[in-house]
């Protein structure tokens, strides 16, 4: 039989989370900034809101750290997750290429969030907190950090974008399963919420607008820890045992990916496959094309611009130089909620400003033709944020087809769809709209970027 699984057990799970920056070619990372003074974080500010090992990983440029044994026990959970050849949807496109996929969806809440999750609750509660709070787009990190927060005994506090609590209710639903109070962000519980919702009663939300409630939330309560789903350093670190597995993976397919392919909002998704196979090219492995796909409803990387700006909408976190579309920008109520976030990580960010990484933007209704084809081939059905990558998978595959090229193609499949069926039903009735915000609204979003030039 033609082999299409490739596993790796317990015993060949990564011991080490990956650290890019000790790769990275050029100057140093630029510096988060005091949202008051405008000048770069002290490690005295950062320990406001981060435990202290997180603070280490942060700033680390080590290129190996050590996951402590108990967080491992608890990825045995689901990790080393699998690697497939998509043979059959190769055999549906009738392409030359080598189509490989990085599943996630065995996690416990079914996308690779928990990845993350599960440390930040270990150190949050080795530092004496009691509670986590967090915000949530899609609802998958939100979903993670309520499994987390259950898994330590302690409190969870989710905000969710209110057009994704509306969308997703069973994301909800499994939130409170684990315990967890999810509440549909603008809420009427913070000043920020309150404010917005004074001037826009209707505000769909975005994941700006609900990291700005969590870390009011925060600011309040001494015994909880905040934590974050994407973009920080030390989060994509986390994220990437994914693509250490990964590489081991390609070794037992005895082939190699020229290109890799991610979807792309906060980051984490993205870092975690793309990374190690990036450290690879840096210190001088075979070369690969990293693509990051990102909504043409919400397209940071390839119509933002590159300078220091709040990760959320009210301005209480730290400034990061990165793409942006402008802490103001509320995007369209696009299903891929995951991928709604006006910033990405500065890692990210530097990677495609250096031409490590390319960017490109599909738009909605073309993802879900992705995710219907993928799924009536090799029989998972994705999450819409996955779809992303699997849209740009097939569309390099049938690019090969057309060449009469046999590239190995690999790509992130994030999490499953089981949970936003409600978007494929809309799908399939041609009410999916193809939203993407034109050059008026994003000029008006980008004038709200401070002007910051750091001493």
């Amino acid at each position: 039989m033609e082999r299409i699984r490739f596993s790796l057990n317990e015993t060949e799970a990564p011991t080490t989370w990956y650290n890019l920056a000790a790769d990275l070619p050029g100057p140093a990372l630029a510096p988060p900034l005091n949202p008051k003074t405008m000048q770069p974080l002290t490690r005295a500010e950062m320990a406001h809101t981060m435990p202290e090992q997180l603070i280490d990983q942060e700033l680390s440029t080590e290129r190996e750290i050590e996951i402590p044994e108990e967080v491992r026990r608890f990825y045995a959970l689901w990790r080393p997750s699998p690697l497939f050849r998509a043979r059959r949807l190769e055999r549906e496109l009738g392409t030359p290429a080598r189509i490989y996929y990085k599943y996630e969806g065995g996690a416990p809440t079914g996308s690779h969030k928990p990845n993350t999750a599960i440390p930040q609750a270990y150190y949050n509660k080795l530092a004496g907190k009691t509670g986590l709070v967090t915000e949530t787009g899609a609802g998958q990190w939100g979903s993670a950090t309520a499994l987390a927060a259950s898994f330590f005994g302690m409190t969870a506090k989710v905000y969710m974008v209110k057009v994704s609590f509306e969308q997703k209710p069973y994301r909800r639903a499994l939130m409170e399963t684990y315990g967890a109070t999810c509440v549909p962000s603008p809420s009427t519980e913070t000043e920020v919420g309150r404010t917005i919702l004074k001037d826009d009663p209707d505000c769909p939300g975005s994941l700006g607008i609900a990291t700005s409630e969590a870390l009011e939330a925060f600011a309040q309560d001494p015994d909880l820890g905040y934590v974050l789903g994407s973009a920080a350093n030390h989060v994509l670190l986390h994220q990437t045992v994914i693509g250490q597995e990964a590489l081991r993976q390609m070794d037992l397919a005895e082939d190699y990916p020229d290109i890799v392919v991610g979807c792309s909002g906060g980051g984490s998704n993205l870092a975690g496959l793309t990374f190690p196979f990036l450290g690879e090219q840096l210190r001088g492995g075979r070369p690969v094309r990293i693509i990051a796909v990102e909504p043409a409803a919400c397209p940071t990387l390839t119509r933002g611009t590159i300078a220091y700006d709040y990760a959320d909408t009210g301005r209480l976190g730290p400034l990061f130089r990165m793409h942006t579309l402008g802490h103001e920008f509320v995007p369209p109520a696009v299903h891929a909620g995951g991928l709604r976030a006006h910033g990405i990580g500065p890692l990210i960010s530097r990677c495609v400003e250096d031409g490590l990484m390319e960017a490109t933007a599909v738009t909605q209704t073309a993802c879900f033709e992705a995710g219907v084809r993928f799924a009536r081939s090799e029989g998972i059905v994705p999450a819409p944020e996955s779809t992303h990558a699997i849209r740009v998978a097939i569309d390099e595959a049938l690019r090969c087809k057309e060449e009469g090229e046999s590239k190995a193609i690999l790509f992130g499949l994030s999490g499953h769809g089981h949970f936003d069926l409600a978007a494929y039903d809309r799908y399939f009735a041609g009410s999916l709209a193809d939203d993407s915000p034109d050059a008026g609204l994003l000029a008006r979003a980008a004038s709200g970027i401070p002007q910051v030039d750091p001493a």
